[in-house]
């Protein structure tokens, strides 16, 4: 099975014990995330508003790119600040970019995070869909963790960081001269360590830097993780 197989029948998996187990439900506030893992999910819930499973869903979305998709499938669309969502959704569905054991991922891969984050940490459930790469033993020292930083403080920000013992690179466009900018407006480092780190104590210290608007560990909304196993069994833990 291919990655991007795995990826689509994780998210229709997903989607449907979701809705199976009434976690899902007609008239809810749904999160819905950014990228290649977590679009198959949206466009498998696109599926199950059209053929009438679930009705009357209000999406705030973590990306335009994720509100290009939506507007695409007929899902409406809110802003987290919109008296119907009340700056609270019943739940959040995205991917990851690694998953550790306790269930802690790394997300930002696709320059989202903090849009990411403030859907999963206003959330009552948090739903991370993952293929079978995405399962780690630790975070930070494989996959790049994403750090939003206000541009102007990227070379004191680089300092604390790399006092943390962390190398930083700043992310650069493809296709784009210079720097990827955010939805936000801001710049991205991509940080690794050498060796593994705590990840919910390294949230706090990365956030706790001047400059640094937030990084891609997410630790206190610890998620339900949907993924496949090597018999291509899709899982819940």
């Amino acid at each position: 099975m291919t990655q991007s197989e795995q990826k689509e029948l994780v998210a229709s998996v997903a989607i449907d014990t979701l809705i199976r187990q009434g976690k899902i439900f007609s008239g809810m506030k749904i999160g819905l995330g950014t990228g290649s893992t977590a679009y198959p999910a949206v466009r498998h819930l696109a599926g199950r508003i059209a053929d009438g499973t679930v009705k009357d869903i209000k999406a705030v979305v973590t990306s335009f790119g994720t509100q290009n998709l939506c507007e695409e499938l007929d899902i409406p669309v809110f802003s987290m600040n919109d008296k119907t969502i009340g700056g609270h959704l019943d739940l959040a569905i995205d991917g990851a970019d690694e998953v550790d054991p306790l269930n802690h991922v790394i997300k930002g891969g696709g320059a989202a995070l903090l849009r990411e984050k403030i859907v999963a940490y206003n959330s009552t459930q948090f739903v991370i869909v993952a293929d079978s790469t995405k399962i780690v033993d630790s975070l930070g020292t494989g996959f790049a963790l994403p750090v939003e930083i206000i541009g102007e403080a990227r070379v004191p920000v680089v300092a604390a960081l790399n006092a943390l013992g962390a190398e930083c690179v700043l992310r650069e466009g493809v296709r784009k001269c210079g720097p990827v900018i955010t939805d936000n407006g801001n710049q991205l480092l991509d940080i690794k360590w050498k060796t593994p780190v705590d990840p919910a104590e390294m949230e706090d210290k990365v956030n706790g830097i001047v400059g640094v608007v937030e990084n891609g560990f997410f630790t206190k909304n610890r998620p339900i993780v949907f993924t496949i196993d090597k018999e291509g069994n899709v899982i819940e833990r």
